[in-house]
């Protein structure tokens, strides 16, 4: 295969370009305004996740053991629980250590001071690793089944209403960045078509004097992938600028909840995927419009 029509039509699609800076500036502006809402929205979805961690803290398992449990066997199911790698915090929390606490909070003192006995369970405070729920269940359903334990507490539900935010707000630019993509395969079309209508005599002539369709074609899909390209590479910097304008107000509400913040911009994969799918969009809308206008004979 021959890489010579390539790359002059090729250079051809940026002549084209840069003959008409402002038109082309104007065009890319609409593929970067039309990219950056749906990318903006998966880089703060990306975001979320991290922030709501800041906000409701590790998710927890805490596992009661029955009283006649002895401390020999508590250690030989502490060492079996540091085993499992889908756990990795373990904390022990004795009896006495938990009436102690429980007197210095709240205000419960006279309270714990008139038992005549401690009715507090040894206790095991578990951090799972990730965020599944589906982890999480699985881990309480195999402490539930060991001889030791009275009782298991697991408090995902703050996982799982975050993790089904994710997946909604990942769905939701996705649907975006669909319908937009569609908006921007239209307006590629429609400037193609211009294109074509402006140089229909000489493509007729080129046609005439033996060039093939995919000679005249070339010049015109390169095109709609550079300015496709040109206006991903815009978008990423609007994103980024986005990002940089709005970390600012959101690090101020998070210090209001006394937690760290470092709003993130679009990671290398990000960026790469924005301008990928920003030149695809521009070379299918170049295609759809060559295609229609040549193949249909329209400037025959």
């Amino acid at each position: 295969m021959s890489f010579l029509p390539h790359g002059m039509a090729f250079r051809q699609a940026l002549h084209r370009l840069a003959g008409k800076p402002l038109s082309t500036l104007l065009s890319a502006l609409v593929v970067a305004i039309a990219l950056t809402l749906p990318a903006l929205s998966y880089v703060l979805i990306d975001n979320l996740a991290s922030l709501a961690n800041g906000v409701t803290g590790k998710p927890e398992i805490s596992v009661f053991l029955k009283k006649e449990v002895t401390a020999e066997k508590a250690q030989a199911m502490e060492n079996r629980l540091r085993a499992d790698k889908r756990i990795v915090a373990i904390r022990f929390i004795g009896r006495d250590t938990a009436l102690k606490q429980l007197a210095a909070r709240g205000g419960f003192a006279d309270v714990t001071g008139a038992l005549s006995e401690n009715p507090l369970p040894d206790a095991f405070i578990l951090e799972p690793g990730g965020e599944d729920p589906k982890v999480f269940e699985a881990i309480r359903t195999s402490l539930t089944a060991m001889p030791e334990v009275l009782h298991v507490q697991l408090d995902s539900a703050w996982v799982e209403r975050l993790h089904a935010a994710v997946e909604l707000g990942r769905w939701v630019a996705l649907l975006l960045a669909a319908l937009l993509g569609t908006a921007l395969i239209i307006v590629t079309f429609n400037t193609i078509r211009l294109q074509i209508l402006t140089q229909r005599h000489e493509i007729t002539v080129s046609l005439l004097l033996g060039a093939t369709r995919a000679f005249v074609r070339r010049p015109f899909l390169y095109f709609g992938l550079l300015q496709g390209l040109l206006g991903g590479v815009l978008a990423w910097g609007m994103v980024q600028g986005l990002v940089l304008l709005i970390a600012p107000r959101v690090q101020a509400l998070a210090r209001a909840y006394n937690i760290v913040v470092d709003l993130a911009g679009p990671s290398v994969w990000q960026g790469l995927a924005l301008l990928v799918f920003a030149a695809v969009l521009g070379w299918l809308g170049a295609g759809l419009s060559v295609r229609r206008h040549l193949h249909d004979g329209a400037v025959d």
